[in-house]
């Protein structure tokens, strides 16, 4: 008799156990080696040309003052696009100065067009053209970038804009169609300070900003 409830009790218990396992894979899920990533570390894919966006695993280490001028502007954008990070921001903005920078010295307008507003992109397809007419060559070359540093941001209704400064070393020689040196010495760096505003609509699907200013600011 008591060996039989005994059993019982086995049976009961195991049914309990099995009961449990089934709940438990119900709720958590069974791990297949497949899963994605969990949301703040998986990689968003930008748009078709699958660029991926890593904003969401950075966090910032050279943020303005809050009680600034500069911080109270990336505060307001942070406020209507969360995952906006001002390292990221400004990785991707040196990324772009180069190109962009490339671009133009080679005459590549067609690289240059989905980086720059209408009003930039004529500005710097009518020097390159002018430059084809002439004749003449502009090589430039990057050596070293001393600082990217945030100017000015803010929020103008759903456009949220941000002007980087950007201190570099340059090489720039603009040569005639014979080879003559016109401007620009081919061994002797000059630093160069320019300040790029870039703006993107916060409301858009595209992640991507375009450059919408270009100045060089007097010393």
């Amino acid at each position: 008799m008591g060996n039989g409830l005994h059993l019982l009790d086995i049976v009961f218990f195991a049914m309990v156990a099995a009961f449990l396992i089934l709940r438990l894979r119900s709720v958590l899920g069974r791990r297949t080696g497949n899963e994605p990533p969990p949301p703040q570390m998986r990689p968003q894919r930008a748009d078709k040309d699958n660029v991926i966006d890593m904003v969401a695993v950075r966090k910032p280490v050279s943020e303005p003052a809050a009680d600034t001028p500069v911080g109270r502007g990336l505060a307001a954008i942070r406020a209507s696009d969360p995952s906006f990070d001002t390292d990221g921001f400004l990785a991707g903005a040196g990324a772009a100065f180069e190109m962009i920078v490339s671009a133009y010295a080679s005459g590549n307008s067609a690289a240059l067009r989905p980086l720059l507003s209408d009003e930039v992109y004529r500005n710097f397809a009518g020097a390159i053209e002018a430059r084809n007419r002439a004749g003449e060559r502009l090589e430039t070359r990057v050596l070293g970038v001393h600082s990217a540093t945030v100017a000015e941001a803010g929020m103008d209704g759903t456009l949220a804009h941000v002007t980087v400064r950007f201190v570099t070393d340059q090489i720039n020689v603009l040569t005639d169609a014979a080879g003559r040196i016109l401007e620009g010495e081919p061994e002797r760096p000059t630093e160069v300070t320019d300040e790029w505003t870039f703006r993107r609509n916060v409301r858009s699907p595209n992640p991507n900003w375009e450059l919408v200013a270009t100045r060089s600011p007097e010393s």
